[in-house]
């Protein structure tokens, strides 16, 4: 086995971890919970045994170059998050990579996974061709990373590209950020924007074929089963799917205008119903985007990492920081 690096995507409720090899190879892969109800001394030892599990593998077949780790957030790559107002309470300023480099005394960084995502599409994905390209992750929120002339840049303050999910597209939306402003994009393009479309909808009695469903359980209706519902013709879901698409519309209208990208690569849990949206939104942007050369649209891809993707941006991180050093 090549010399590998041990990466892990720490998310809301679960951890992915992986290796990957100097060859761009995943193997070990698993996910498990994160246990961040339970505060950040159990998130810690979830990932020591984690990285634990992976390093007798090194034994004789290579070498642990060291471990890279996806967080959200603002995310100082020597400390861990520096800003995270509700999402993971004690997270904010706990200093888990000099905690995880005393244990293992390997090179340990962090990096914002909006930001990794944008490295995985540098190093192994969509962006390998392009030195200018936005990467846009819609799940549970918006996470971005952005490359600029070959180069993800990361600013001082911790922000530079990993923003976008927070620009305010309509202030006067009723819909409340954590990050203190109104109509973000989080909170009207991210998937779970479109689940609380639909739910809100037939909680006020408009008729879907998900309404049983929701009645049961509100919970059991997500993105996937609002997908499908859209497949099959369902006249609330695809009313509220057009709103939803309009407003991500809008959102990479202003991520070209912001960044320049020669092309936009979205992945997340909403990517993987690309079907019922991609089209339109496409059509949508190319028609109203305002770019040189002039009626040139911009185009619109699906990440071919979906799987493990802030794993494989974690290592390609790590990877980067190591060179510098």
């Amino acid at each position: 086995m090549n010399d590998y690096i041990i990466a892990c995507d720490v998310g809301g409720t679960r951890i992915k971890a992986g290796i990957i090899d100097a060859d761009g190879n995943l193997s070990h892969s698993e996910e498990v919970d994160s246990q961040a109800h339970l505060g950040t001394d159990a998130l810690l030892e979830a990932l020591k045994t984690l990285i634990k599990k992976r390093l007798p593998v090194s034994i004789g077949k290579g070498n642990c170059l060291g471990i890279g780790l996806g967080l959200t957030g603002p995310v100082d790559s020597n400390l861990g998050v520096i800003l995270l107002p509700g999402k993971f309470d004690g997270l904010e300023g706990f200093p888990i990579v000099p905690l995880l480099r005393e244990e293992f005394k390997l090179p340990v960084f962090a990096e914002n996974d909006g930001r990794l995502a944008a490295y995985a599409a540098k190093y192994y994905g969509n962006a390998k061709d392009v030195d200018w390209a936005v990467v846009i992750t819609l799940g549970t929120g918006v996470g971005s990373g952005v490359i600029i002339n070959g180069e993800i840049l990361v600013d001082p303050h911790f922000n530079f590209g990993i923003q976008i999910g927070h620009l305010v597209m309509d202030a006067s939306n009723n819909k409340f950020c954590l990050t203190g402003n109104y109509g973000t994009a989080e909170t009207l393009c991210s998937a779970t924007a479109l689940v609380n479309q639909v739910r809100t909808a037939i909680q006020r009695g408009i008729p879907s074929s998900l309404s049983e469903l929701y009645f049961q359980d509100p919970l059991k209706i997500g993105f996937k089963e609002i997908a499908e519902a859209c497949r099959e013709g369902d006249e609330l879901c695809l009313r509220e799917l057009e709103m939803w698409k309009e407003h991500l519309t809008v959102l990479l209208i202003n991520a070209t205008h912001a960044y320049g990208p020669q092309k936009i690569i979205l992945s997340g849990g909403a990517s993987l119903a690309s079907d019922i949206f991609l089209d339109d939104v496409q059509e949508r942007v190319n028609k109203r985007v305002f770019r040189f050369p002039k009626n040139e649209g911009v185009p619109i891809e699906i990440s071919i990492i979906q799987e493990y993707a802030g794993v494989y941006g974690a290592a390609a991180m790590l990877h980067e920081k190591l060179k510098k050093q």
